[in-house]
């Protein structure tokens, strides 16, 4: 490993931590020694890192330090293009607008070398979902920023249908179907609510008086709580 490769490493591991880090886990994780961690941490304190710390007591990363965009390993890199395609097969076309729009932008700013190896990634996506949604997935990701209430149609896999106004908080992505997960207040539990069953969606003004956080901590609980299988189909 080069040693600017480690440095963005090192970087990278002081950002997954809100708490001082011993220099002995930092030199273990990146597989130095301590001197020689020591010395990165001085290295990336005088090129601007706010690392702030000391031997014997850790070492902590302060927010809002951005590193160059040009600093991308070869995996970061497919990993950024392989997302953005997959994203831009998605039926929600601003999304799919959105990720193509912020693929060209790290294009843009990323060395010849390293926007060679973007354009020439070999990790393709296949054919996007058959299942098209009557809905705009943009409004329901709209509702949950805004922790609003929607209304809308519902119809059940037996063809049954009901109206319902939910707590949305959540959209899961899937090969072939777009789920939102929300509180009903029809049923006054938790449910999923398959987006291509939706229809004459509704966004209200009407703010839920739970934050979606909050609400989705306590669905993934629910999802692990005994004699329970996480938030039922909304055909429940």
């Amino acid at each position: 490993m080069s040693r600017s490769a480690r440095l963005l490493d090192l970087v990278q591991i002081l950002r997954r931590h809100r708490r001082p880090v011993s220099g002995r886990t930092l030199a273990d994780a990146i597989g130095v020694s301590i001197r020689t961690l020591y010395r990165d941490i001085a290295t990336l304190q005088g090129q601007g890192a706010p690392i702030e710390g000391e031997a014997g007591l850790g070492y902590v990363l302060k927010p809002g330090f951005m590193l160059p965009p040009l600093m991308f390993t070869d995996e970061e890199i497919e990993a950024i293009v392989l997302g953005s395609r997959w994203v831009a097969k998605q039926p929600d076309k601003r999304l799919a607008a959105a990720a193509a729009d912020a693929l060209a932008k790290i294009a843009a700013v990323l060395p010849d070398d390293l926007r060679d190896d973007l354009d020439a990634t070999t990790l393709l996506v296949g054919p996007g979902s058959e299942n098209a949604e009557a809905i705009d997935l943009g409004i329901v990701r709209q509702a949950i920023r805004d922790e609003r209430k929607l209304g809308f149609l519902y119809r059940d896999a037996g063809g049954a249908a009901s109206k319902r106004l939910v707590w949305p908080f959540a959209l899961a992505f899937f090969d072939k179907v777009r789920v939102m997960v929300a509180w009903c207040e029809t049923r006054q539990d938790f449910r999923h609510f398959r987006a291509d069953r939706m229809s004459g969606l509704t966004a209200t003004d009407i703010r839920y008086p739970r934050r979606r956080h909050a609400m989705l901590k306590e669905w993934r609980a629910s999802l692990d709580a005994p004699g329970r299988n996480g938030a039922k189909d909304a055909s429940g």
